[in-house]
């Protein structure tokens, strides 16, 4: 049963009306910059400025459009209610209905040790803990990163915060994984070779792909596969 507050709110978001919405998000941003707001939100600037004119966010996104503003998420949605959360709407999304991921400043990690050890964590990422019930994700093994520069356009652009299971630190399917190479977080595609090797792929054809051996495998450090860069990947 959906709490007051929420009986509006279509678990797609399908159902939002745009234009609309777009002035409601345009209205809860305020006079901040649609980067500064991207980066608080973990989303990048380029999806903001598509909800901004004709794109509507699904659910996860929604919710952390709504918490990073400060306004309801069912006014968000629908435009019903006050535009402000009650304290009691507040601590029940917070405590039952939502799961808050780390988003850390982890550009460089810390040589051999753990790989978030020195970095500050910016702001959370909310996700309905339904979808992470859905997924079958376990949300102590989650943290979430920002890419850094064009390696992986279009697929992920500088700024583009991703989320990473920490589960899976082997390659056991093709995917997109967060690697660390001399001390610096890269997200990359990687796929195992029929010699046993891994290859290390760049979306970005200006970059070089790189093969690590099957000898060297124990040097390639994997910190967790992306399952979330906006949308939820396979």
């Amino acid at each position: 049963m959906s709490k007051k507050g929420e009986a509006t709110l279509s678990e797609s978001a399908g159902d939002l009306e745009s234009a609309k919405f777009s002035e409601r998000l345009r209205q809860a941003i305020g006079d901040q910059s649609v980067l500064a707001f991207a980066k608080k939100c973990g989303i990048s600037d380029s999806l903001i400025r598509k909800y901004l004119s004709d794109s509507l966010p699904g659910m996860d996104n929604l919710v952390t459009l709504a918490q990073v503003a400060g306004v309801s998420i069912a006014w968000l949605a629908t435009g019903e209610g006050q535009m402000a959360p009650s304290a009691s709407d507040v601590a029940s999304r917070s405590n039952d209905d939502y799961a808050q991921v780390p988003l850390y400043d982890a550009r460089i990690s810390a040589g051999h040790g753990v790989w978030s050890e020195g970095a500050r964590v910016l702001t959370h990422l909310a996700f309905t803990r339904y979808s992470l019930q859905k997924k079958g994700l376990d949300l102590s093994k989650l943290s979430a990163v920002r890419i850094r520069g064009d390696s992986m356009e279009p697929l992920l652009a500088d700024g583009d915060a991703v989320v990473i299971d920490h589960r899976f630190q082997k390659v056991q399917d093709e995917a997109i994984y967060v690697i660390r190479l001399d001390d610096h977080l890269f997200a990359k595609r990687l796929q195992r070779q029929f010699d046993g090797s891994i290859a290390i792929i760049s979306e970005n054809k200006a970059y070089n792909d790189m093969v690590v051996p099957k000898g060297q495998l124990s040097d390639l450090d994997i910190i967790g596969r992306v399952i979330w860069l906006g949308r939820w990947m396979a």
